[in-house]
């Protein structure tokens, strides 16, 4: 049943997703993330903690205990995420990232081309400046959860792609920490080879499923 809820919610989502240029000036970008299917990083996150062993409740609780306010958003959700993407997406005009709604959830898309070399879990220089653009937004919008999902092509063992999303997406989650963004609001996750959003059958396609993906879930009770 909880599978059965999972997809219903899913599909509601989807229905009502709205997804943006990524702000790298090319038109051919903004084809590419939109034929890749829009809101898949966040279907696979969705799924992730509809699965997960703590209860929801538990989660938004250590996470508004956390927040400066403490209060949970109240009726005004959709205005906060609001307030939050519009935020997101003046600070990371221009850096290569896409930021993607879907319903109430934020997701941003940093290809590995801007945030890894091949094969590394280290982050490229190049991208701190971005990581310390999205943390700034995160600190001021403390009440959502932040889930940082690492994804692969499908190139090499399928055991070794999982371990190195894993790995590139604690790597982000601890630079984000050190940036002053709450711990308790992290949930680094590899999803490995599993969610591709383009076909790995060429060049293009791998590159755009070499990715980490960030979502903003927001907290409530």
């Amino acid at each position: 049943m909880k599978h059965i809820a999972s997809a219903l919610t899913l599909a509601g989502l989807l229905s009502a997703c709205a997804t943006y240029d990524p702000y790298t000036g090319e038109k051919e970008a903004s084809k590419a993330a939109v034929g890749a299917g829009i809101g898949a990083g966040v279907a696979a996150v969705l799924a992730y903690l509809d699965n997960d062993d703590e209860d929801v409740t538990r989660r938004n609780q250590r996470i508004l205990a956390a927040a400066a306010g403490g209060a949970a958003i109240g009726g005004g959700i959709g205005y906060y995420m609001d307030a939050q993407e519009a935020k997101l997406r003046k600070q990371l005009r221009d850096t290569g990232v896409s930021v993607e709604r879907v319903g109430d959830n934020i997701n941003l898309i940093m290809p590995g081309n801007i945030t890894f070399a091949t094969a590394r879990s280290e982050i490229a220089a190049d991208f701190y400046p971005v990581l310390n653009s999205v943390a700034v937004v995160l600190e001021e919008y403390d009440k959502t959860l932040v889930v940082v999902a690492g994804h692969t092509d499908s190139d090499g063992a399928a055991s070794y792609n999982q371990g190195l999303s894993e790995q590139r997406a604690q790597s982000v989650s601890r630079y984000l920490q050190s940036q002053g963004v709450a711990a308790v609001r992290l949930e680094p996750v590899g999803f490995g080879e599993t969610q591709p959003i383009a076909s790995n059958a060429t060049a293009a396609g791998k590159q755009q499923n070499r990715r980490v993906e960030i979502t903003l879930v927001p907290a409530t009770q």
